[in-house]
């Protein structure tokens, strides 16, 4: 009887030691996002990380191990990925670009990709501290327009960047080109930013150069894990004419009207390094509005 009561009480101090042992704490408040290598995500604490496995507590309040050699990508996230009432929204990676123009945020490190338009490819690439370059076409290679772009931060949520944009009609146009130098003042992150942006865009053929004063107004917003409302436009201000002088000595000065395309739309995020974005285009001049009946389709692809 007593070996018998002696082997309970072992069983229940056993019992209890694996209890108390069995809910490790949180060490590191840092909230981290894993990416396994078949694309699923879990969003959580990193309890303990060996080389076999880590032990994840997710924000659902589940613990689960993940083996090491499952792990695609594990990365810290920050209190701008969150909503006020603590829902994962996470960051745009495309969040620099909109659908013509860019804005004030760098490209990270070694996120290069490509935006294939209906009408061709354009690639983007990440190439220094906070210094992108790319090459943009159309799929009959007319024109072929390289551009830069050069960012600083600051503050906490405000972005310069200068940069610009030239190219050539290449082989149907080779004496025909253009150049765009431009600024951009951005204001908020990667989920949310709205940006201002000018320039001016020079066109020249043979020798004969014309060009115009331009602005933008864009913005974006990530209202989920799967979309983001985009908004971009592009503007060219009214500009005087040349000044002619007819027979009877009357003096004319022609003006050149505004025009201002206008873009908004959506970007659907397939998943971490894919998305698909279509907005409705309508343009205003001369006080009038017009829409655009074809769709803009874009396709973003990390390289």
């Amino acid at each position: 009887m007593k070996t018998l009561f002696t082997f309970l009480f072992a069983c229940i101090v056993s019992a209890l030691a694996f209890g108390q042992t069995d809910t490790l704490q949180i060490q590191d408040s840092t909230i981290y996002r894993v990416v396994k290598t078949d694309n699923s995500e879990h969003i959580g604490y990193i309890l303990s990380d060996d080389a076999r496995e880590i032990l994840l507590r997710t924000i659902e309040d589940r613990d689960i191990f993940i083996p090491q050699h499952l792990i695609k990508e594990i990365r810290a996230l920050s209190n701008t990925e969150f909503t006020k009432g603590g829902k994962f929204i996470g960051e745009d990676k495309f969040a620099t670009r909109y659908f013509i123009t860019t804005n004030g945020l760098p490209i990270k490190k070694g996120e290069h990709y490509v935006q294939w338009n209906l009408y061709g490819p354009d690639f983007q690439f990440a190439v220094g501290e906070n210094l992108g370059v790319g090459i943009m076409t159309s799929w009959l290679g007319i024109p072929i327009i390289g551009n830069f772009k050069k960012s600083w931060r600051l503050g906490e949520s405000t972005h310069l960047a200068v940069g610009g944009l030239i190219g050539t009609g290449s082989w149907a146009a080779y004496d025909v080109g253009g150049a765009l130098p431009f600024a951009s003042l951005s204001f908020g992150n990667r989920k949310a930013n709205f940006a201002l942006s000018g320039g001016y865009g020079a066109v020249w053929e043979r020798g004969d150069v014309q060009g115009r004063a331009l602005t933008s107004i864009a913005g974006m917003v990530k209202v989920s894990p799967k979309f983001s409302l985009v908004f971009d436009s592009f503007i060219l201000l009214p500009k005087a004419g040349e000044t002619t002088t007819d027979a009877y000595g009357n003096i004319y000065t022609t003006e050149r009207e505004g025009f201002a395309l206008l873009i908004p739309g959506i970007r659907w995020h397939r998943d971490e390094n894919r998305a698909f974005q279509f907005g409705f285009s309508g343009f205003v001049t001369d006080g009038n509005v017009f829409s655009i009946p074809i769709p803009m389709l874009q396709w973003y692809r990390s390289l």
